[in-house]
């Protein structure tokens, strides 16, 4: 078990972040959780954020038709101040840049507020939108402090590649204003190991690993599944293919529409894909303009039956498109492994994704965009025992992605050695897998 020297006087630190709890999942997830360790850990902690809308892109109740909030937990050593921002029923390039503008400008008004509080001597920046970095140099030229800038997304290649911005002339600028808040801060960190390199190419600053992480005591394999398929209508004899996970854009669930008509003949063979997002919609339309009856859509689950839900499906899915393997991280991916489920991974050869999953047995891999090979690994991961493969995951999640171990990780790289008692592991293996 980790221990922290605690010090007498612990550090303030200041989170800024469009996402945060109580978002499910995503970025708000992971910088929730990341700010209570904090909190629980002796930090007093301020978080600048908004008010969740991900991934529904609704305002949730009972935050519509604010405008600021300010939120008072942990006896006063968490502070959250929620900021309005324009939010999208369906988002495309255009109105996604409103909304990431909108919150700029009122976090901005928020961080000009806090210039008359007390001082936060680390400064967390949560990118995307990449531009937030901006506020946090703001915000340290008055007040001072240490800048982190965690990258969860490549937001900017993503743009690009997936084509939601498409003035290309447009690039260049962002890139150099990217490049401008790299210099800027005083650490750089990300989750992934492909992340790490192509940040580092742009520029001339260490890059610290700090990856998604997983609660293996919320997440775990069940011992008995029994009765878990009839608990969401299906019958003990399906056999669950499940994509749980923001449906857009990244995923290219447009492929699994079409594997699923070509095996309607499979009668056991159920689909679920269950989340929301802006493309469901379409993707409904589209099952339901084939007649297929082996597709099914649910709703994000609820936290307390999530682990039931992972336990019930016999394969999970992550699907990637080509190009943006290695921009993104899909953190779906450890709640399956800690779950005891298995997973079928598209990803391209090289990639963090692929090399990890293949270097430590735990899950079945083919390449992006490759319907047909995606469909005949459905069909073998549907009748072949991986069990292995699964015992394998879950022993990796145990101990690799701890979420004590992770947060704690960083922390001691930023604050000097202050860890006593580390395990015995070795968490470079996933870095440079």
């Amino acid at each position: 078990m980790l221990i922290r020297e605690l010090n007498d006087t612990k550090k303030r630190v200041l989170v800024l972040g469009i996402n945060f709890k109580p978002e499910l999942t995503g970025i708000g997830k992971y910088t929730g959780e990341m700010t209570e360790w904090l909190v629980e850990n002796g930090y007093s902690c301020t978080v600048v954020t908004s008010f969740p809308y991900y991934p529904n892109w609704k305002i949730q109740k009972p935050y519509r038709g604010l405008l600021f909030k300010k939120e008072v937990k942990y006896d006063g050593r968490l502070q959250i101040y929620r900021c309005p921002l324009y939010v999208p029923g369906l988002p495309s390039g255009l109105k996604r840049i409103l909304q990431e503008l909108t919150f700029f400008l009122t976090s901005l008004v928020m961080l000009c507020y806090l210039l008359f509080k007390k001082g936060h001597q680390q400064i967390f920046c949560m990118a995307p939108p990449f531009h937030l970095g901006f506020l946090a140099i703001f915000y340290r030229f008055f007040k001072g402090g240490e800048i982190v800038y965690h990258i969860q997304d490549l937001q900017i290649e993503a743009s690009r590649d997936l084509q939601v911005i498409r003035w290309k002339g447009l690039f260049s600028l962002l890139f150099a204003l990217e490049k401008t808040i790299l210099k800027q801060v005083n650490f750089v960190s990300t989750i992934s190991d492909g992340m790490c390199k192509k940040i580092a190419d742009k520029v001339n600053k260490k890059v610290l690993f700090f990856p998604n992480w997983v609660d293996t005591d919320v997440f775990f394999p069940l011992a008995s599944k029994l009765g878990l398929k009839e608990r969401w209508g299906f019958k003990p004899s399906d056999i669950l293919v499940l994509y749980s996970g923001s449906i857009g854009e990244k995923q290219g669930l447009d492929s699994l529409i079409n594997i699923a008509k070509q095996l309607k003949g499979e009668e056991q063979i159920k689909f679920i894909i269950s989340g929301n997002g802006p493309y469901k919609e379409k993707l409904s339309q589209l099952a339901l303009d084939a007649g297929l009856n082996n597709v099914h859509f649910l709703s994000l689950q609820p936290v307390h039956l999530f682990n039931e839900f992972l336990n019930m499906a016999d394969v999970h899915l992550i699907l990637q498109k080509k190009n943006v393997c290695d921009l993104v991280m899909p953190s779906k991916l450890l709640a399956i492994l800690s779950s005891g489920g298995l997973p079928l991974v598209t990803a391209e050869e090289g990639t963090s994704l692929h090399t990890v999953i293949k270097k430590h047995e735990m899950g079945l891999v083919v390449a992006c965009e490759e319907e047909e090979s995606l469909k005949k690994a459905i069909l073998d991961s549907c009748s072949s025992d991986y069990s292995k493969l699964v015992t394998n995951g879950r022993r990796f999640a145990e101990e690799f992605l701890n979420r004590n171990y992770v947060i704690q990780n960083l922390m001691s790289q930023l604050e000097g050695p202050k860890i006593v008692d580390l395990p015995k592991l070795e968490y470079a293996d996933l870095k440079n897998a």
